[in-house]
């Protein structure tokens, strides 16, 4: 893991250490302005965004739901990037019924399938999950690599911090929606045994977009001139 602007980062082909973010009843009133924020946000993304109405909407309908209070500081962070709001709806969509319904609707309009079954699958496989669980993990990577493949480069800038490395709350993110979803079906596993299959995950669903946004991260860094001139 490497620091960056006060947030941790981690690089899509590496391993990364162990993350956590401790949720307290005293941190509620953090969250609920948290949820404030990534609402008055979402207003301005609807106005200049029409066809994102739908998104944006199950966004909102998932914020009124305080049992998910824990993950609205991590989705307003991602929000205040500017991510995609459909990234973050595939993320929630392991969790969240209206959040999947509006990704497989936004799948659908684009009439696309995936190639390749994900390398995830090896990984979960070892860990001796059932197979109704298994097929529902693989069913959430299949979802967030459709949506990558739709909108990787728009994605990928927002959260990339450089060019070799993804803002961190990414990682925290999706773990503690995996955290989340084995509660939901009575299998608790702690947040730090399941960091490294998310970081598998993400490596699955990131890592084969990375050479698409090279040339942007080479228009960012500063010419020879502009160094000299510094």
């Amino acid at each position: 893991m490497q620091d960056a602007g006060g947030l941790e980062s981690f690089t899509p082909g590496e391993g990364a250490g162990s993350t956590s973010e401790g949720v307290s009843e005293e941190a509620k009133e953090r969250f609920r302005q948290a949820a404030q924020q990534i609402k008055q946000i979402l207003r301005e993304e609807k106005r200049a965004r029409r066809k994102d109405d739908r998104v944006a909407q199950t966004i909102l309908q998932f914020l009124g739901e305080e049992k998910y209070a824990h993950l609205f500081q991590l989705i307003a962070r991602l929000v205040a990037r500017d991510c995609p709001s459909i990234f973050i709806l595939a993320i929630l969509s392991l969790i969240h019924r209206g959040s999947l319904e509006a990704v497989e609707e936004y799948i659908a309009e684009h009439s696309i399938t995936l190639k390749e079954p994900s390398e995830s699958a090896s990984l979960l496989k070892r860990g001796n999950l059932p197979a109704d669980v298994q097929k529902s993990i693989l069913l959430w990577v299949s979802r967030l690599q459709l949506v990558m493949s739709i909108d990787a480069e728009k994605i990928l800038i927002r959260l990339m911090v450089d060019e070799n490395n993804i803002d961190g709350t990414v990682l925290q993110f999706a773990t503690f929606v995996l955290v989340e979803y084995f509660e939901s079906i009575k299998r608790p596993i702690p947040y730090e045994e399941l960091q490294p299959l998310t970081i598998k995950i993400l490596q699955d669903v990131l890592a084969p977009h990375l050479s698409r946004i090279e040339s942007y991260f080479k228009q960012q860094k500063p010419t020879k001139t502009e160094e000299d001139a510094d």
